[in-house]
């Protein structure tokens, strides 16, 4: 399976349609690039745990029909996120119809679409959503008719909502940390944001000022919009190249391959880069000589978590009302961390962790296959 664009989350209005836009010209970056990435957590490619494609212990002996909700095509991260739900709803046993809405578009789209699953009858709805405001009612609708509503990467403002989900706000701390602290603290430095409006953007971008206040000889001397989108990304390297603005450091929301194409192509020396445990990425921290950086770790299968914790709830076992991962920093100073990681049978586009363990049970062959029941 190839997935064009790189590791992001979520996506706005009419931001999402610039991120469709750019998947085309992503192509030829994906070609030349050495490999490019998506998102990860915990133990990298860490396989599930036993009794993995069995059906759960809980299981209830009824089937159910799921509705998923994405709004952002052409980008790795959310081809590598509805895999994990298609091959945890195949391996779960319990569900026998899934519906996805899955296409470019805006937060109306996205309510009408949500609207959609609920007059199919779905059982449970797995979302990534476009606005955690704007969705709460809609949500709601869903829930009052007993259908089990799961937030996966991003949350939605409606209490009666489950969630699965990095902590993005610790994603854009912690890389942003990394980064400063490896400048010395002091430096020029350039933050490459998402889909402005994101939820997910904003919370990183929140944990980057976090940061920075700890740093004051650190200067921002730009912020981009880059659509979590490789054409927007590259192209805004490219200008700053060209500009001759002065950075020391490159701090990326999963954005990394396109920003060390674009210095390799101007022939520039690398400055350190921030980016996302991508495939990808990470085998360029392993082999691009001269190149810094560090990868944070953010996992697409909090899709197919987010579904085995819709399952739990059904089967009627105590789950939490919220899931946060931890996100973590790999960098150079742990090469064999690295080396584990990097996986070359793996989409250079996808997450290097394909599992998440303890929740998901399906294998990394039946993520890759991305067939559901």
């Amino acid at each position: 399976m190839v997935a064009f664009g790189a590791a992001a989350c979520g996506g706005e209005d009419d931001a999402a349609d610039a991120a469709s836009a750019a998947a085309g010209a992503a192509t030829s970056l994906a070609e030349t690039a050495a490999g490019e990435g998506a998102t990860s957590a915990e133990e990298g490619a860490t396989s599930a745990a036993e009794g993995e494609g069995e059906t759960t212990a809980a299981n209830n002996g009824e089937k159910y029909k799921v509705g998923v909700s994405n709004t952002l095509q052409g980008n790795g991260w959310r081809e590598e996120m509805i895999c994990s739900i298609k091959a945890q709803a195949k391996v779960s046993g319990q569900v026998d119809e899934l519906i996805i809405a899955n296409k470019t578009q805006g937060t109306p789209q996205q309510i009408g679409d949500i609207r959609n699953l609920i007059s199919a009858g779905v059982d449970i709805i797995i979302l990534n959503p476009s606005n955690p405001e704007a969705l709460g009612p809609v949500v709601k609708q869903a829930t009052d008719k007993g259908i089990t509503v799961v937030s996966v990467d991003q949350g939605v403002n409606e209490p009666s909502a489950y969630s699965f989900q990095n902590d993005q706000v610790k994603y854009g701390e912690v890389g942003a940390e990394w980064l400063f602290k490896k400048l010395g603290g002091k430096g020029d430095v350039v933050e490459m944001r998402g889909i402005e409006g994101a939820q997910a953007d904003t919370d990183r971008h929140e944990g980057f000022m976090a940061a920075l206040e700890r740093y004051p000889d650190i200067k921002v001397v730009k912020s981009v919009f880059t659509q979590w989108a490789l054409a927007p990304a590259a192209k805004a390297t490219q200008d700053i190249l060209n500009s001759g603005q002065n950075v020391d450091g490159i701090w990326t929301s999963g954005l990394d391959i396109p920003v060390v194409e674009a210095y390799k192509t101007a022939g520039k020396p690398f400055v350190p880069v921030v980016g996302a445990d991508n495939n990808g990425f990470i085998g360029m921290l392993l082999n691009e000589e001269g190149l810094e950086g560090a990868a944070v770790t953010n996992p697409p299968p909090v899709g197919g978590a987010g579904l085995a914790l819709a399952l739990k709830v059904k089967n009627g076992e105590d789950v939490p009302k919220e899931v946060k991962l931890t996100p973590e920093v790999w960098d150079q100073t742990d090469m064999d961390r690295l080396k584990e990681a990097y996986d070359p049978e793996l989409d250079p586009f996808y997450a290097v962790a394909t599992t998440i363990p303890d929740w998901t049970t399906y294998t990394k062959e039946d993520l890759i296959a991305c067939e559901g029941p």
